[in-house]
């Protein structure tokens, strides 16, 4: 699942990154509100935003109408120090699935993103299957019933991300694009590291899933009859 974070405090959004990355999330981040619209106006893949009200250039309860008013309804989580019930009120009003007052816990911020990422698709279960093989969105890991494997971060978000597209093909440079982000310094050659690390595990576990490439087309999750 794929995030992007606005928040100009610079420490707070390395803190805000770290701890979404250690909970499986593919983080992008942006420091003000024309930076953030950019990034959503250019791209509807993000699955939530963490908006800070109060950012340079164009503020958050700016940021939010535009993205509603040009029909974006990626979920968005309002981030601020203010506490008043009437800037509550507005940033709802506006558009906003939800509100967190600065300070929070890191709990109470990841089932807020969970809460709100529900509410903007199919409620989600702990676990994904295609053919014989379970994906654990709980414990980050890969079944059949031969065993279970753990998933690495990178691992989990490439296999999630062919679960819930199954039968369609997603092109390496989607899969950069979703979970290194637009930022990063990797090459694309390390997309073909990780599938080739998950097809290992698959096939270790008796997996009648197989990831099936096709050039100019990308990835897909193939089941195989008989196996």
């Amino acid at each position: 699942m794929r995030l992007l974070v606005v928040e100009d405090e610079k420490a707070l959004a390395e803190a805000l990154t770290e701890i979404l990355t250690l909970n499986k999330y593919s983080v992008d981040t942006v420091f003000d509100g024309q930076e953030a619209l950019d990034y959503l106006m250019s791209d509807s893949a993000y699955d939530g935003v963490i908006l800070d009200i109060m950012l340079p250039k164009v503020d958050g309860i700016s940021v939010l109408k535009t993205l509603r008013a040009n029909k974006n309804k990626t979920p968005i989580l309002l981030l601020t120090a203010k506490s008043e019930v009437d800037d509550k009120v507005l940033g709802l009003d506006s558009g906003a699935d939800d509100y967190l007052t600065k300070p929070f816990a890191a709990k109470e911020l990841l089932a807020r993103i969970r809460a709100m990422t529900r509410r903007e698709k199919e409620e989600l279960t702990s676990d994904l299957q295609v053919g014989n093989t379970i994906l654990s969105r709980v414990t980050y890991e890969v079944a059949t019933a031969k065993g279970r494997l753990p998933l690495a971060n990178k691992e989990y978000q490439l296999l999630e991300l062919l679960f819930r597209n199954q039968g369609r093909y997603i092109a390496s440079e989607q899969f950069m694009e979703r979970i290194w982000g637009y930022d990063s310094d990797s090459e694309i050659n390390v997309v073909w590291a990780h599938l080739s690390a998950v097809r290992k595990k698959l096939e270790n576990l008796e997996s009648n899933v197989k990831i099936k490439s096709v050039r100019n087309l990308g990835y897909t999750l193939e089941v195989l009859d008989g196996q």
